[in-house]
């Protein structure tokens, strides 16, 4: 069928017809800032490689909650720097874990923003890995032990339910850990604990800031025996089911802007509420240009935020949300 007299250009002419027309729309309420947390007070220490990101003690935590309120930002996902790392990581589940006194310290001032903890053993283990640690009896080689870094993971999300967090996230892409940690939630009464899964988490090397702020660089060999391998799209749709099954709330695609088509394949296939991680490193090569004065910061950010919404996820984890609250805020005046 034909449209002969159909002319997109005319709607785009006038603003206000743009509006109407718009198909996707980007709003506060899509975003997740991510927020490290560190020992000690009066702690504000910029991380080098992501220019306006902080490592932040607990007490000036709690004030960057409050601006973060000020700008509705509806949510947090907090990351630990523990003041010791064992093979074992056991400050990751202690009750007086950083995590665990920061979600309280949060929860003391503001009972409303939705505080998200990721769940995983990297930041707290002293070799960097997402788990516990075994040698290969035949090749001699040290890799994560699936079943033995489950035990671990069950005892940090009930130490971070404990604690008061609204959600906890698993990173860790250990087989089963989100049918143990659902299990493990609700036998201790936190039924009503939503878990938002990093199903699709891919072996990236947009991981390298991140690694600088949490201060967990694996001390050997490297994640890509248990994170996806970038060639694959089929296999993130079989993580994605079976984490669904075992009872996700809620599924993570990371990073994002390079698997926009996967964003988009596992809406279109599951309908389900989906997160995307806007990781360090999409965030300091866009910083950097920016600085460099080659592209503009805020158009920039705002149409790449756009597309992963666009793409189908319904919550966007990115370090640039207070930023992007502010000019959407502009917009709108």
């Amino acid at each position: 069928m034909k449209f002969p007299f159909y002319r997109p250009r005319r709607l785009r002419k006038n603003r206000q017809f743009r509006r109407m027309v718009r198909e996707t729309t980007l709003s506060v309420d899509d975003f997740i800032l991510p927020l490290f947390v560190c020992p000690g007070k009066g702690v504000k220490k910029e991380i080098s490689s992501m220019p306006g990101i902080y490592q932040l003690s607990i007490d000036m935590l709690v004030e960057e909650i409050k601006e973060i309120d000020k700008l509705n930002i509806p949510g947090v996902i907090l990351f630990g720097i523990p003041e010791s790392k064992d093979e074992i990581g056991s400050t990751a589940y202690a009750d007086d874990g950083i995590i665990q006194e920061a979600i309280r310290a949060i929860k003391s001032e503001n009972k409303d923003i939705m505080v998200i903890t990721d769940v995983c053993m990297c930041e707290y283990t002293s070799h960097g890995h997402c788990g516990y640690i075994k040698k290969d009896p035949v090749t001699g080689r040290f890799d994560v032990d699936n079943d033995e870094t489950l035990k671990l993971l069950v005892k940090e999300a009930i130490s971070h339910a404990k604690a008061g967090a609204d959600m906890v996230a698993p990173s860790d892409m250990m087989d089963g850990r989100i049918a143990c940690i659902r299990k493990a939630l609700d036998e201790n009464g936190f039924e009503n604990i939503p878990i938002m899964a990093y199903s699709a988490k891919y072996s990236s090397g947009f991981y390298g800031p991140f690694r600088d702020a949490a201060e967990s660089p694996p001390a050997f060999g490297n994640r890509k025996t248990y994170q996806m391998d970038p060639c694959n799209t089929n296999e993130a749709i079989r993580e994605v089911e079976m984490d669904i099954e075992e009872g996700a709330d809620i599924v993570m695609v990371k990073p994002a802007l390079p698997y926009l088509d996967i964003i988009q394949r596992v809406k279109d296939q599951f309908n389900y509420p989906i997160a995307a991680y806007n990781v360090s490193g999409e965030y300091s090569m866009i910083k950097a240009a920016a600085q460099n004065g080659w592209l503009s910061e805020k158009d920039t950010v705002l149409e790449l935020l756009t597309c992963i919404k666009r793409a189908g996820a319904d919550i966007i984890l990115t370090y640039w949300a207070k930023d992007a609250a502010k000019w959407l805020s502009e917009q709108e005046d």
